[in-house]
């Protein structure tokens, strides 16, 4: 269970909503219910959930971003880890639907996760929506609509709820930014393989091998 607090920033006008949230585009921003009241009961209430997937940020429900080119990308990844886990029973992997707890009313989907059965009491799984859980390893595949800030405060987010390890995905750069720190990096080109390091030892794949099971998209 996650035990991180996250401080709530002052909240006085629009902008600084906006900029507390990350810069993110003002249509990913959900208005009803109204910025600044929403609860995590909205994320599943029945006016949201012919939606897009919602995350909850300082009581705003933010859409996230997930065209059908990232979610192939996350769909391939899966598939990769499935088949190491299946000879390498280390943990359990979720997808883009996997809503997490980070901590009191933060609510985040990384677009995969990998979590070690050490999450999990006699290996069972919580049985609600929401559970309190971080990631070991959370994958954030970039939609255009993503912003720097954004994913840096994802990123302070995850590792102050215990996450080891954070995979920035970008689809059109075809790089990988493994971060083993908030703000510390390392950028893998598709001549490299991304390793699962100590979270998941004796993972890599190659970056080349990813994006050609995942098919490469048309050009502009």
């Amino acid at each position: 269970m996650s035990t991180a607090t996250i401080a709530e920033p002052t909240i006085e006008t629009l902008a600084d909503l906006v900029r507390g949230l990350g810069d993110i585009p003002l249509e990913r921003i959900r208005f009803c219910p109204l910025p600044g009241a929403a609860t995590e009961a909205d994320i599943f209430a029945p006016s949201n959930r012919m939606q897009r997937h919602c995350e909850l940020v300082d009581r705003v429900l933010v859409e996230k971003p997930m065209g059908y080119y990232e979610s192939r990308l996350a769909a391939v990844l899966i598939g990769f880890l499935e088949a190491f886990l299946g000879r390498h029973d280390l943990g359990i992997v979720i997808g883009e639907g996997g809503t997490l707890r980070l901590a009191p009313g933060l609510i985040r989907i990384p677009d995969v996760s990998f979590l070690s059965w050490s999450h999990f009491p006699n290996r069972l799984l919580p049985a609600e929506q929401m559970p309190d859980l971080t990631p070991d390893l959370a994958v954030e595949v970039l939609s255009p609509s993503n912003t720097r800030a954004e994913m840096a405060r994802k990123r302070r987010e995850y590792f102050a709820g215990g996450c080891q390890l954070v995979w920035e995905v970008d689809p059109v750069a075809v790089t990988v930014t493994v971060y083993t720190a908030p703000d510390q990096s390392t950028v893998l080109t598709e001549n490299d393989s991304v390793d699962g390091g100590a979270v998941l030892p004796g993972f890599s794949l190659s970056i080349r091998q990813w994006f050609a099971r995942a098919g490469r998209r048309q050009g502009p």
